[in-house]
């Protein structure tokens, strides 16, 4: 079994079922499976095929189910990419995944007509038309990369509704989510359709998930938490999608009072944004039964604060990337433990090693490993980093944790320097590698600083040799280069920096200096 068969299965049983509302209109299951075959097939006559990669630079909207899903039909490979993601940030991703087709926006066009010329292997160009007043200025046809064009409507329309794809074999490579890397490269985790499937199958039996369910869908899909928990989970449960293009307090209550949904997932920084809303009644959530958590710790006393005025259970998590990404989630069948990130998901099994990758006594620090089905195949083209992560069937996370003698499991430290902002993962290399293309920089170094909305936020110190350099300058510098999470919110100028005997630049000096400030 897979995502695209269990879909095909699901649309038979809940043929004239609504799969998802977006701005207004819906669709059902059985139009949504008629799409997904007919999308494959345009592929296919595009002469796309098994084993090819497909990059999706697309929003949250029908298309990018359509598109991963047709995709997943036929046996391509997808690659899902962040649209606001600078040109380099793009380009790297796709030379590196070796790209022959881009599936995004109308809006997006001019991006790629700037970028096409570094990307040779870009067969296709299959845009989505979106509307937006802002591209009915531009011709296409004027375009160097018109030929390369592609219409997702028409691909749909002119495709084969009966459409048979090829047979799917369980190890095959169905996405690859690239993930930002200690050396500053993104890295790609190849998850095959076995581990897709099964995770998006155990999540929605822990968590319940049915027919009767109408899940939020407002984390970005590109993402791999919203990927499996509010996407793949629910379509294989029946359940309703209920897409928002963009999170904002507004247009979750307003969705809440129009469709009344049962479940909704974020990160923490939705949660305060949610509870800080002074228009946010409390009844307006009263059809929840569930709200999930994770991309970050959740503070407790948000927790617990968000639980009492909108009488609701909050659920954390834990996942990652190469995970597919979850491996813990609080019960709902038994007491929840506020800071913990819950216990083992069906078939998954956790457990806090050693040095020497022994299991550390109940209590103990450790680094946390994970076995399971839904552990990746390993990173696209890096065999040493996929050999230093996957030892001996376990995945080694590099996230520091413990477990209570109830089996509850708790981070304890960060993996590695990693900054999570608003639920995103920052790696301080990747942003000083940027600053240290600039002429005037001499050393950089880049933290994570407490951030009352988002978590965190990054803070660059920076040794220059040129006095008259502005912290303004080296921001409007990172922002040319950087997706704007990613970018400083401080950059402070030091006459040297912190560094140990060897000259190896000590970030946990900065970290400590900051706290005591």
């Amino acid at each position: 079994m897979n995502l695209s068969s269990r879909l095909e299965e699901t649309s038979k049983i809940h043929n004239t079922k609504p799969a998802y509302y977006f701005m207004g209109e819906s669709s059902t299951y059985g139009e949504l499976n008629g799409a997904v075959n007919k999308f494959a097939s345009g592929l296919q006559d595009m002469g796309i095929q098994k084993g090819d990669h497909i990059a999706l630079v697309l929003g949250n909207s029908p298309h990018f189910i359509i598109a991963l899903y047709g995709a997943m039909r036929l046996g391509a490979t997808i690659i899902p990419v962040n649209p606001i993601y600078t040109p380099d940030e793009i380009g790297y991703i796709v030379r590196n995944g070796d790209v022959k087709a881009i599936i995004t926006l109308d809006i997006l066009v001019p991006l790629m007509e700037k970028m096409h010329t570094a990307l040779p292997e870009v067969e296709h160009y299959i845009i989505c038309e979106t509307g937006d007043e802002r591209v009915k200025g531009v011709n296409p046809r004027t375009l160097s990369i018109y030929s390369k064009l592609k219409s997702f409507t028409q691909l749909v329309a002119n495709g084969d509704v009966l459409f048979n794809g090829p047979e799917l074999e369980e190890d095959d490579i169905a996405v690859i989510l690239y993930t930002s890397g200690t050396t500053g490269k993104p890295k790609g985790a190849m998850l095959t359709h076995k581990n897709l499937y099964s995770n998006a199958r155990d999540v929605g039996d822990y968590l319940k998930m049915n027919e009767e369910d109408r899940v939020v869908t407002t984390l970005p899909m590109f993402h791999v938490f919203c990927l499996t928990v509010v996407l793949n989970a629910p379509l294989i449960s029946g359940a309703t999608l209920l897409i928002v293009p963009k999170f904002s307090p507004k247009e979750i209550f307003d969705l809440a009072n129009k469709y009344q949904p049962t479940v909704f997932a974020g990160v923490p920084t939705m949660y305060n944004f949610l509870y800080q809303f002074p228009d946010g009644n409390p009844n307006d959530l009263a059809s929840l039964r569930l709200c999930i958590s994770g991309g970050a710790s959740l503070p407790v006393a948000l927790l617990k604060n968000f639980e009492k005025k909108f009488n609701v259970i909050v659920s954390e998590g834990y996942g990652l990337s190469e995970a597919s990404p979850v491996t813990c989630f609080n019960p709902l069948d038994r007491p929840r433990k506020p800071g913990s990130i819950g216990t083992n998901i069906m078939n998954v099994k956790n457990k806090i090693v050693d040095e020497l990758g022994e299991e550390v006594p109940i209590g103990g620090v450790g680094e946390l490993v994970v076995r399971g089905p839904n552990v990746m195949k390993g990173y696209y083209k890096m065999p040493e980093d996929s050999k230093a992560s996957l030892k001996d069937g376990w995945l080694y996370t590099g996230d520091l944790a413990r477990k209570d003698e109830d089996g509850y499991f708790y981070i304890v430290d960060r993996k590695k320097d990693m900054i999570l902002v608003g639920g995103y993962n920052v790696y301080p290399r990747e942003v000083e590698e940027v600053l240290y293309n600039h002429p005037s920089v001499i050393e950089v170094a880049v933290i994570g600083v407490p951030d009352p909305e988002l978590g965190e936020v990054v803070k660059c110190f920076v040794v220059s040799n040129e006095k008259n350099l502005t912290e303004e300058g080296l921001m409007n510098y990172c922002k040319e280069r950087l997706a704007k999470y990613k970018w400083p919110k401080v950059i402070e100028f030091l006459e040297e920096l912190p560094k140990n005997t060897t000259g190896k630049i000590l970030r946990r000096a900065l970290k400590d200096q900051v706290l005591q400030s």
